[in-house]
This record gives C-alpha cells, structure tokens and sequence, in this order.
C-alpha cells in the first residue's frame, strides 16, 4: 500500500506542488545543472586529479554505465531477446560456454528451422565468434548472457579514456570517457540487445590507442594490444576487419622499422586460427565462413550490391521465404551508391549527443594536423566501404566509436581555446541531454514511455512486453517439468521470429519447435515423452499458450 501512495505522489494533483513525473524529471536536471555551475570548481579540480590517475579513471569508467543501468531494472528489466538476431547470438553463446564450436545435428532439426541458425552440418549459428563471447562470459561467470553485453560496455567506456590518453590531455580524455558512458551507456542499444556492438568499438579503441603510442615510443606491449585489437575485429566483423587494416597501414610505415610489426601481427594470429577453427567445426571448410555457408543454403544474409541475390539450395519455412523475399528487396532495390551513402549520414548520429555536432565544426581546423587528417580519412573507408552493403546498421563501423569521441574531444578542446565557458555550455548540454532521458526511464511509467519515446533520438530500452513473450515465458516456467512448445503462426505474422532453442536443445527445460501438421507434430511428441507439449500462437491478441491436442487449423 505505502508503494502506491509513493507513486501516487507523482501525479500533478496528488502532490502539493503541482508537479507531474516529468515536472520531477526537469526540476532534477535543473538542479544539477545549477550545482554543477556553483561548484564548476571543485567540480573540475577533483576531475583533473582523477584523470591523472589511468586506473581510478579506467575503473570508474567501467562501473559506471553497469550501475546506471542496473539502477533501471526496475522499470526496465533485463533485455529480452525478440529478433532473429538475438537467437542466432545466443546460441553462439551457449555453445561456446558448453566449451565447443558447432553442435552436432539434431534428428529432429526439421522443426527447429529458423532465421540466421543452420542445421545443418551442424547445428550452429552463422555469425563470428567475438559477440557470442562475451554472451559466453555472462553466461558462465553469471549465468545470466545479457551480463556479457553489460560488462563489455564497461570496457568499451574504459577504454576510450585509454584510447583518448594517447591524444589528448588526461582531463580531456576523462571527459571522452564520460560522453562514452552517457552516449554508449544505459539508454543504448548495444546495452540493450544481444547481437552487439561494443566488441568491434572494443577492438577499434585498442587499434586507435595504440598506434599514436607506437609513433611515440614503439614498445611490443603497444604492439600487442595493436595485433589484439585487430584480431578482436577479425571475431567480430570479419569484412569490416579489412577496412580497419586499410585505415592502419599508412599509420604503421613510420614504425615498420621498430620491429614491432611481427609482434603485432602475432598477437592477431590466435584470432586468425579461432576463425578458422570455427569455419572447420561449423560448415566443414577451413575457408567457408558460418554465413558464407548460410548464404548457400537459406539464401541470406545479403550479398554485397554489386554481387547477385543468392539463391537457396535448401527448403526455406515460410517464415524463411519472407526473410529472403525481404532482403531481396533490399538488396535489388538498393539506390545507386552515391544516394544510398547520402541516406546513411543520419545514422552517425548514433555517435554524438546532439549538442556535440556543435563541437565537431571546431573539430574541422584540426584536419590540417595529419595525424586528424588520418583519422578523417579512417572514417572515410568505413563509410564508402560499408556502403556497398545494402543494409546499415550503427554496428557495421563500431570500431570508429573511439575515434568519434575523439573528434567530439578535440573539437572541444578547440572550443575552450576560444570561450572556456562556450566548452563548458556544451559539456553541461550533454549532461543535461542524458539526466533528462535517465531520468524519466528512472522514475516514469509505461504511459511515460509511450508518449516520450517518439522523441527519444537513437536510445533503446525495453519496456513492457508488447510481444507477450515475457507473459508466455513465465507461464511455461510455472509450469512442473519440461516443455515442449509448438509454434503456429498465423497468416500475418512476419519476421519476428519465435523458434528459439538452446545449443543442448534435448537438455534445455523448453523446446520451441514449428507446427508442421498433425502428422509431423506427433512424431516430435513421441520423442519427447516426457515433456508437457503446448501450442503457442503470437499472433493471437494478446498471445495464446494452450494445451497442446492438434495443431490449429
């Protein structure tokens, strides 16, 4: 009851001042804002220390998106998986935590059939190792994948005041790695899904962060994190692995005479093997990638646009018909290069807090030094590069995150040449930018998300469950004993997949498996014995978990 009346305090009329929960929202930023004027100070002095001091700072750095968002499960509990994308990453996990590449293939795989997963010859997922990593990490340190996804935003956000060091003042460095936390942290969507992000930003960070202390003093520690680095990306984006070692080659001539290019490229090689030795264990070819191999019998993912729609070789569900139908479209539709790189400025948005893209015009001036003349053109290769897929997404060039924050840093630290105070206004904007959307995610409600949202420029965050899968999952684990849940689609129902299985999918406590008729639906019931069988339909409002007797007609 005490619960109720707290929340009630929050309604415009049930408070004495009038206020509604956003009244509290923009009163708590003000006040921040107002203190963070007054003790401006103190404020910048203890920063200054802290910067001086690389583990305190990197420490901090780390923790502190973790506890933000720890702080919001409350209102926003921990990501559920929804998209095909989401599966296909943890299944990588959960195989790589059972301590093994590929899994053998099921007898039954026929109605385990789903986007971005092969069946056969083995039973895997199609993506690289690095994401379903750190999926592994949570999982095993924490049985929980999404711990995974959190604790590599922590050291995405470390990292970048590693990186920035290499650059920039300690002071300003710190406050690249707090930007990180307020742009990548929290409110993110790398925070909050499973198929990633920060890993490649990870590799990117080591990359960038290395190369100015190679030019400075080449040491084969500062080689090694280089060939970490880029090992890292090979895991994690294997194309785009190429395009960072386009941007690195110019950086690396004044060094090839340290002799540190051996190093490096040593501590890159063990990533080189694990790629093979997942492209051996998942489609039987040292040479054959997971989704080379999945392009050849599902048809997807996409080829590049100056490369032919690949046809299937393999019977597709219907669900996987869609799937292919729709990415060749995209694919076939794609507008000419120079108009589909135009589109895609608007995603670097995802990059910079708004206040910032006044910062980076005083980032321009910068481009007469060559080593900002670098990293200008290191963006340039991620951009036409990338553009030759027909798809985007923020993820595709990651690992430029660091050298975002650095362009916004630099374009700061120009700015307070000019007018301290003017830096000072667009520090305290992005602070006020990210309290703002914390704030109301910490103490709103679904009809303050609903109506917010729309507004809510490039974050994500789950709320509410507008899919029923929260609702279906807690019935089934009410429920004595395992399960065994039949899927039936409905007419409409489009790419929003819900076969989703474990990499031990005969020792998980739920199976998901397709309707395939009466006929098919009883063998799978004869195998599994000793599961309680149910009929899941999504498409019914809100979605039906039912008994299982006979597939709906």
């Amino acid at each position: 009851m005490n619960i109720f009346r707290l929340l009630r305090f929050f309604l415009p009329l049930q408070n004495p001042l009038g206020f509604g929960i956003a009244d509290f929202v923009e009163l708590g930023v003000a006040a921040l804002l107002v203190a963070a004027i007054l003790l401006r100070t103190q404020i910048e002095a203890m920063l200054r220390n802290l910067a001086l001091r690389p583990a305190w700072s990197m420490g901090l750095l780390a923790v502190l998106p973790i506890v933000l968002r720890l702080m919001l499960l409350g209102q926003h509990p921990v990501p559920v998986p929804s998209v095909s994308d989401d599966f296909s990453y943890l299944l990588l996990g959960d195989t790589l935590a059972h301590f093994r590449l590929a899994n053998p293939v099921h007898p039954m795989h026929r109605f385990f059939e789903t986007v971005f997963v092969q069946q056969e010859p083995t039973y895997s997922s199609i993506y690289p190792l690095g994401q379903g990593l750190v999926l592994a990490i949570g999982q095993l340190l924490f049985r929980l994948p999404w711990a995974g996804v959190a604790l590599s935003i922590g050291v995405l956000c470390a990292l970048c005041y590693w990186m920035l060091r290499a650059w920039v003042t300690p002071a300003w460095a710190l406050a690249g790695g707090l930007l990180a936390v307020m742009e990548f942290g929290p409110l993110n969507q790398w925070m909050n899904t499973y198929w990633g992000g920060a890993v490649s930003a990870i590799a990117g960070c080591l990359v960038f962060g290395s190369l100015p202390r190679l030019w400075k003093n080449a040491t084969r520690r500062d080689a090694a994190l280089l060939g970490v680095g880029l090992g890292l990306q090979v895991l994690t984006r294997p194309f785009e692995s190429v395009l960072l070692a386009l941007c690195i080659l110019p950086a690396l001539i004044p060094i090839l005479r340290r002799n540190v290019a051996a190093v490096a490229l040593l501590a890159a090689l063990p990533a080189v093997g694990l790629t093979l030795l997942q492209d051996k264990a998942v489609t039987g070819n040292w040479l054959t990638l997971p989704y080379m191999e999945s392009r050849y019998q599902y048809g997807v993912p996409a080829t590049f646009t100056f490369q032919r729609m690949p046809a299937p070789h393999s019977p597709l569900t219907r669900e996987q018909q869609w799937d292919y139908q729709a990415q060749t479209d995209v694919h076939n539709e794609s507008p000419a290069y120079f108009t589909r790189l135009l589109s895609r400025v608007r995603f670097f948005r995802f990059f910079f807090l708004t206040p910032l893209c006044a910062a980076l015009l005083f980032f321009l001036p910068s481009l007469r030094r060559r080593r900002y003349l670098w990293v200008a053109a290191s963006a340039a290769i991620f951009s036409l590069g990338t553009n030759f897929y027909p798809y985007y997404y923020p993820h595709y060039i990651a690992a430029l995150t660091g050298v975002f924050v650095l362009m916004s840093v630099v374009g700061l630290e120009r700015l307070s040449r000019l007018g301290r105070d003017a830096a000072r206004l667009v520090v305290l904007l992005c602070v006020a930018h990210f309290a703002f959307w914390y704030g109301l995610h910490f103490f709103g409600n679904p009809d303050v998300f609903a109506a917010t949202g729309p507004y809510e420029t490039w974050d994500f965050i789950n709320f509410g469950d507008a899919e029923g899968r929260i609702a279906i999952g807690r019935q089934l684990a009410q429920s004595p004993g395992r399960q065994l849940v039949f899927v039936h689609y409905g007419p409409a129902h489009l790419l929003r997949e819900w076969i989703h299985n474990a990499a031990d999918i005969d020792g998980a406590p739920v199976v998901w498996a397709l309707d395939l008729g009466p006929d098919e639906d009883a063998k799978l019931v004869r195998y599994y014995p000793h599961r309680t069988a149910w009929l899941v339909e999504p498409d019914a409002v809100p979605p039906r978990l039912t008994p299982f007797s006979s597939p709906a007609q």
